[in-house]
């Protein structure tokens, strides 16, 4: 009974604080334990808060992306657009005359024929203008388009040849930019010459272009209309050509070393050198959706014939935006992966780093997207991924030196920067093989992570 009394007055005489610094010695020792969880955790914090500077920097390349396009677009107005050169072709008037209750009343219309042959042979010369930084490509092309007319097409599309209006016939040329003209257009056909008119006189198959007035009553005869005209045309950028004819034939030479050939047709025959390219085309009616004859300008004819043009692109090779673009996808991974090796530093080292040491390690391997992109709009991509690579992994290198005054694990970190730049500028070269190439380099990387992942005590100092 003693004894219990004395246990008892024991118990209520102990000292109150002694209760509380146990259950704070224990809470403590409960944070110690999953210290190192909890820091993972901050470090993932840490990671998507640095999504933001990550997406400012994609808004900025955009932005001058942008303001390059904008720049080109300005020059290629004051100079000449993009050109697609669309005939020559011939626009005939027809009218009949039919019955309405009783009163005689007269339809009238338009028949245009494309010509059985149509071969360009075209010289340009290229060079190269320039607004504030960017640079923009345009040309001077001599072209001399000839080839041959005739009424075949007219009888195979059941016209009433008789309803045609011989003596004003429309011969049509359109351009995407009249002012690219450099001199008088004029047309030799079957022996005579005529001298072009601006504009359609809403006659043709678009508004854009130039006329002549003709009397080819040699059609009604099915006889063949030879004709050829030469054209001095400025532009910028591309020149495309519409395949008019039953044969279409385009020749092709500047003085480029990257041309870019688009439209529904490749050539035939091509040769790239280091100062120039040549290239030739060879379309068929058959190759294309639309007939040789259409009346009234058929709707379904005329978007046929805009989406069958051809040509060759002759844009500066720049791509640094997209290049930069693309490096940007890889940010996460780069910043993460680096998170993941201070981390481990900080354990194997038995060293502590602040969050806000992460966050400005974050920091700087954002600025490294800011470095490429200013710095390629001057020096090049490639140049400037070297230039901006070396200056991040000597920052990030040199604080880590600083934080952890150890050179080993400094010299380690900088030298896995440096293979994680280089993994990364070889994915975005490659073109076909960069998904191949990006899912096993993830692989061995995260096998690595977890190599590495199991040698540490996670409840344990």
């Amino acid at each position: 009974m003693e004894n219990w009394n004395d246990n008892l007055n024991g118990a209520f005489n102990d000292n109150p604080n002694d209760g509380l610094n146990g259950m704070r010695k224990q809470a403590s020792g409960c944070l110690y334990r999953f210290s190192k969880s909890i820091k993972v955790v901050v470090i993932a914090f840490l990671v998507l808060l640095l999504l933001i500077p990550k997406f400012m920097i994609e808004d900025m390349i955009t932005e001058r992306r942008h303001t390059q396009a904008d720049a080109i677009e300005e020059v290629s107005r004051k100079w000449s657009l993009a050109q697609t050169i669309t005939g020559p072709y011939l626009s005939l008037k027809y009218h009949t005359t039919y019955e309405e209750n009783g009163v005689q009343k007269v339809s009238k219309g338009d028949v245009v024929l494309f010509p059985d042959e149509l071969s360009v042979d075209g010289q340009l010369q290229t060079e190269i203008l320039q607004r504030g930084i960017y640079k923009v490509n345009v040309y001077q092309s001599e072209l001399l388009i000839k080839g041959f007319f005739s009424s075949e097409e007219l009888l195979k599309s059941n016209v009433d040849m008789d309803m045609l209006q011989y003596d004003r016939v429309a011969i049509c040329l359109n351009l995407t930019d009249m002012r690219g003209l450099s001199e008088q257009v004029s047309i030799t056909l079957n022996d005579s010459v005529y001298i072009f008119e601006p504009g359609l006189d809403e006659r043709g198959i678009d508004n854009m272009g130039a006329h002549a007035i003709a009397d080819l009553s040699a059609l009604k005869e099915n006889k063949k209309l030879p004709y050829e005209m030469k054209i001095k045309l400025k532009g910028s950028q591309s020149i495309n050509f519409t395949p008019l004819g039953k044969t279409t034939k385009v020749s092709l030479k500047a003085n480029w070393n990257t041309p870019s050939f688009d439209g529904n047709y490749l050539p035939e025959q091509r040769e790239v050198t280091g100062e120039n390219f040549s290239a030739q085309w060879q379309v068929l009616n058959l190759n294309r959706n639309y007939p040789q004859v259409f009346v009234n300008n058929q709707n379904a004819s005329i978007k046929a014939i805009e989406n069958s043009i051809f040509g060759v692109n002759l844009k500066m090779p720049v791509e640094q935006y997209q290049q930069s673009m693309r490096s940007t996808k890889y940010a996460i991974l780069i910043i993460l992966l680096t998170f993941t090796v201070i981390f481990f530093t900080e354990i194997m080292e038995k060293t502590h780093i602040h969050a806000l040491q992460y966050l400005l390690v974050g920091l700087a391997l954002c600025l490294f997207y800011s470095l490429l992109l200013s710095m390629s709009e001057h020096i090049g991509f490639s140049m400037a991924y070297l230039v901006a690579s070396v200056l991040t992994i000597a920052l990030v290198g040199g604080y880590m030196l600083g934080i952890i005054r150890r050179k080993k694990p400094a010299f380690i970190m900088a030298g896995l920067l440096g293979v994680l730049y280089i993994y990364i500028f070889i994915l975005i070269q490659l073109e076909t093989f960069a998904l191949l190439a990006g899912s096993l380099g993830l692989f061995v990387i995260l096998a690595m992570v977890m190599y590495f992942s199991k040698k540490i005590d996670w409840f344990n100092e």
